[in-house]
């Protein structure tokens, strides 16, 4: 799996979690369905909320291409608070398709972000041959 990271801002600094980090803590925790309305980030900026990164005609055609390619069959990764950490795409293909929920792992405690105050064009994004 390529790198990906998870970006929230915070007084700190960007915190970014390391996508593959959180799929290991996930993988122990019981899958639920989370009905599509309750997941806030459908009405909220979230790929293009990072200082310089706005929506521009190509970056929504790649976002739509990644949707249609996504993979219901894996949960997506929610928070203790049941914010999206994991599965954005995932949760929009649903959303398209109609479907009333998705499968979901909500994390019990929020984990410690990898990186913190790094921007994320300064994030290690090659593939580690150990995490493939």
């Amino acid at each position: 799996m390529r790198p990906q990271y998870h970006l929230r801002k915070s007084e700190k600094g960007l915190l970014a979690w390391d996508v593959r980090n959180l799929i290991a803590r996930a993988r122990d925790v019981p899958s639920q369905e989370i009905p599509l309305h309750e997941i806030r980030e459908l009405d909220e900026s979230f790929w293009f909320d990072q200082e310089g990164n706005f929506p521009t005609c190509r970056s929504i055609a790649q976002h739509a291409l990644l949707i249609e390619n996504a993979d219901l069959s894996h949960p997506i990764i929610l928070d203790p608070d049941g914010r999206v950490m994991d599965g954005m795409h995932r949760v929009c293909q649903a959303l398209n398709r109609g479907l009333p929920s998705i499968t979901a792992c909500r994390l019990p405690v929020l984990p410690e972000p990898d990186f913190v105050g790094v921007a994320p064009h300064d994030l290690p994004y090659e593939s580690d041959p150990q995490n493939l």
